[in-house]
């Protein structure tokens, strides 16, 4: 294997950031919330008599308030008398905080093609389809940050766009050399494809297709970076005005 190309089994991220009670130690209320499809993180501290409890649904967040004799649950925002939303941080620090952090991780775990130095001080992760000219106008418009040193791009390899388009992502994934077999094709030379691939290569690109289903990503380029350190989205080709906050810096 690659030093780039780490594969281990994904486990989907709905099951790996799990409640930290069981149902049985939840009020009431929560209960019949949990049976709605709403998971129970964490309870948290809340005014008026009321005990909060960060939850999800869906991979969104959100939170539950129980009154203070458990009969009854409030779902949504809380404010206080000038409106400030009591609800948002603790949420991000409970739920959306540590799921990115699974998150950055199964994505680290995927199949990739690094795109630029080791050493850079940004990571971004980007699903690439090889036959996907927005991927081919993303990889060109990274070029500036990419040469510095600034950023390392790591291309999560798909095949969903054409019929070709997996077997052209593991023979980028099964080079002797991705990374410039990677760089040679968004140059504009053809893919030297193969007949065999080793069948870890094959699972992992399976994988590949799960974790971005399981993101609810429909389209290539998808990328995932962090901003101001929370975990951000970007799907399609990057308008100028938002290339800079996705690198992290203004073009070297």
């Amino acid at each position: 294997m690659k030093q780039h190309f780490l594969y281990r089994p994904l486990v989907l991220l709905a099951a790996a950031w799990p409640s930290l009670a069981t149902a049985e130690d939840w009020p009431a209320p929560l209960q019949a919330l949990e049976k709605q499809g709403l998971t129970i993180h964490e309870r948290f501290e809340a005014p008026a008599g009321l005990t909060g409890y960060a939850a999800s649904v869906q991979g969104r967040e959100l939170a539950a308030y129980v009154t203070q004799d458990e009969k009854y649950a409030l779902v949504g925002t809380l404010v206080d008398a000038q409106g400030n939303d009591l609800t948002s941080d603790r949420l991000y620090e409970l739920v959306k905080k540590p799921q990115d952090a699974e998150l950055w991780e199964s994505l680290a775990d995927s199949a990739w093609i690094a795109d630029g130095d080791d050493d850079a001080e940004r990571v971004i992760y980007t699903f690439t389809d090889p036959n996907c000219p927005y991927c081919k106008k993303f990889w060109d418009q990274t070029r500036p940050w990419v040469e510095a040193g600034k950023v390392q791009m790591r291309h999560i390899m798909v095949g969903i766009l054409k019929q070709d388009s997996p077997i052209k992502a593991l023979s980028l994934l099964a080079a002797d050399d991705p990374v410039e077999a990677l760089a040679d094709h968004q140059r504009g030379n053809e893919i030297s494809t193969f007949k065999k691939y080793p069948r870890d290569y094959e699972d992992a690109l399976a994988e590949n297709h799960q974790l971005m289903q399981s993101l609810g990503l429909g389209a290539t380029p998808s990328t995932l970076y962090r901003d101001d350190g929370k975990l951000s989205v970007m799907q399609g080709v990057p308008p100028a005005d938002k290339l800079e906050t996705i690198m992290g810096s203004p073009a070297p």
